[in-house]
């Protein structure tokens, strides 16, 4: 089968950073689906895994976590899904990426997908919609229908994670959604995705709040350069509040947070597959509500920018991109 991955970590401006290639089809395991990938999309952590993930030696990596497909053969104890089925899903960190014809996926994290969306614009939604409804729902412990008179600040709006988030907290919720957005086509975009406000992340947080008439939030979700924002954050947020994280970063001082007795959060949404939690059938429950919301025209896809054609060079156009953080939205690619 097709294939793209990587033998050798390299700068995303290498050729052969990720390469074209021909691998053995996968065999599904006992709660495995065999899916014919349609279309994927891009995230930071594809570029991420690429940088730092060191291949076995004769073994590439293959990357890739959102994939559209249709089921074409399902393991012995599979309940949920038949050959012919279209779905969705983010996969595994810990198994090979959806960056190929084929590929295997357990079915407790995959669900059929929205029947109103065409496979590039649905594959755009698996990774940052189980990452932003995990971070609301599960971390800062928000309840559907709940948050009235509550104010949650969306450090990086207009990225993959913030761009649905924005939407499930406005459809799901009661909260009075900011996003933060430093160029006008952010700023808009997050608008247009239902923010109540947008400030300007390039000056500080707290003073923009402050400038927007706006005060201090109940609630931040820091998506993008959390060490940069940490001391405008904490400034920001109200005693008692909560935050939510997702980014990398060397440290994070959780002492700036004693005062105003902030509760801090990590949401990734890798840990029930890679764990194989009790609850991990939790995220394929979780996108099938996405794509009823979908199909109920109350969430829209996150599709920013469309690369073509899955193979290695548009690939690496994407992770160009995503490294460069200007990405508007998702990345999305189809067919081989």
């Amino acid at each position: 089968m097709k294939a793209i991955g990587y033998r050798q970590n390299l700068p995303v401006d290498q050729p052969h950073a990720l390469e074209d290639l021909v691998l053995p089809a996968p065999q599904p395991g006992p709660r495995d689906l065999l899916v014919r990938v349609k279309a994927v999309s891009v995230n930071p952590v594809d570029t991420k895994v690429r940088r730092n993930r060191v291949p076995k030696p004769g073994q590439p990596e293959v990357l890739g976590w959102d994939a559209v497909g249709i089921v074409e053969g399902v393991g012995a104890d599979v309940q949920g899904f038949k050959p012919g089925d279209r779905v969705f899903y983010a996969g595994s960190i810990t198994r090979p990426g959806a960056n190929s014809e084929l590929h295997v996926v357990d079915e407790r994290i995959v669900a059929k997908a929205p029947a109103s969306l065409e496979d590039a614009q649905a594959a755009a939604l698996p990774l940052t919609a189980i990452t932003a409804w995990e971070l609301l729902f599960d971390r800062l412990r928000v309840p559907q229908g709940g948050g009235a008179g509550q104010t949650l600040l969306v450090v990086g709006g207009a990225g993959g994670v913030g761009s649905i988030l924005i939407q499930l907290a406005r459809q799901l919720t009661q909260l009075q959604v900011i996003a933060t957005a430093s160029r006008p086509e952010t700023r808009a975009w997050c608008l247009e995705l239902g923010a109540h406000a947008v400030i300007d992340h390039a000056q500080p947080l707290s003073q923009a709040l402050k400038d927007a008439g706006l005060g201090q939030v109940d609630f931040v979700a820091a998506l993008t350069q959390t060490g940069q924002h940490y001391e405008q954050i904490v400034e920001s947020l109200k005693p008692q509040g909560a935050l939510a994280v997702i980014d990398d970063m060397p440290v994070l001082d959780a002492m700036k947070l004693k005062t105003k007795a902030i509760s801090l959060h990590w949401e990734l949404m890798f840990t029930r597959s890679m764990f194989g939690t009790p609850d991990m059938a939790e995220q394929g429950k979780l996108l099938a509500q996405v794509a009823r919301l979908v199909d109920e025209k109350r969430l829209r896809t996150t599709a920013g920018a469309h690369y073509g054609t899955i193979n290695a060079a548009n690939l690496l156009r994407a992770h160009a991109f995503i490294e460069s953080g200007k990405a508007q939205g998702k990345v999305v690619l189809e067919g081989f």
